[in-house]
C-alpha cells in the first residue's frame, strides 16, 4: 500500500500472548493470569458483617458443590481498587456482584448461579 509515493508496511499481529516469544514461564504466567481472577473475595475490614457474608458464602459453596477458595480482603487500597466504597462486598470471577450489605446464603447461591452459569 502506498500513501504519497511512500510504501507503508501493515502491521503484522500475532495471537500469542507474548508476542510468539513462547517458552514455558510465559506460558504459565498467562495462565496464571487467567485463572486469578476465577475466584471468591470478600471485601471489607473484618467487622462482623463481612464475617457473616464470608460464612453465607461458604455455605452457598458448600451447597452448589463448588470447591473454591474465598480470600477475606481487608486492605482498604485493595478494597478501593475494586471501586467499593461500602462493605462488606462479594467478588465472583474478579467482578464485584453485591456490596454494602451481608447477604444470606441463599442470596449467594442465587448470584453465584447467575455468574458461573
Amino acid at each position: 500500500m502506498s500513501l504519497f509515493g511512500k510504501k507503508i508496511k501493515k502491521e503484522e499481529t500475532t495471537s500469542c500472548c507474548c508476542g510468539s516469544n513462547c517458552d514455558t514461564e510465559s506460558k504459565d504466567s498467562a495462565e496464571n493470569q487467567q485463572t486469578e481472577g476465577a475466584s471468591v473475595k470478600i471485601l471489607g475490614t473484618g467487622c462482623a458483617r463481612c464475617n457473616q457474608l464470608e460464612s453465607a458464602t461458604k455455605e452457598a459453596l458448600k451447597q452448589l458443590g463448588m470447591d473454591t477458595a474465598i480470600d477475606h480482603i481487608t486492605d482498604f487500597s485493595q478494597i478501593a481498587a475494586y471501586g467499593v466504597m461500602m462493605t462488606p462486598a462479594l467478588v465472583v470471577d474478579g467482578k464485584v456482584v453485591s456490596y454494602g450489605k451481608a447477604l444470606k446464603a441463599g442470596e449467594v447461591v442465587k448470584i453465584l448461579q447467575k455468574v458461573r452459569g
